[in-house]
């Protein structure tokens, strides 16, 4: 989908990992890292959501300190999968805190 903003995966903002079946990147609208299926469907199976949700949640460990939720509201974006790290007990756009060297 040459249309799709998350297939182009334009590097506009710090990408943390890459992989075959996905990217983990800031979100530029939330300023918190998101994970993004390369595959254009908005519905994985959910061996494949849990993948996803387990290599962000891993990701996310390396460089920032806070604990972590997913939220996979698609609001902006409903057609292609993606699911964002928030952080527990913060408001949903409020940056996560970096490790120390990071």
């Amino acid at each position: 989908m040459s249309d799709c903003e998350l297939c182009q995966a334009s590097r506009f903002t710090e990408w943390f990992h890459e992989d075959e079946e996905c990217w983990i990147a800031e979100c530029e609208s939330c300023v918190v890292p998101m994970v993004v299926w390369k595959t254009h469907d908005h519905r994985p199976d959910e061996q494949t959501r849990q993948r996803l949700h387990d290599r962000l949640v891993e990701v996310v460990s390396q460089f920032f300190v806070d604990e972590v939720y997913i939220d996979d509201n698609m609001r902006a974006i409903p057609d292609h999968y993606h699911a964002h790290a928030r952080g527990k007990g913060k408001w949903g756009r409020q940056p996560l805190e970096r490790r120390p060297g990071v």
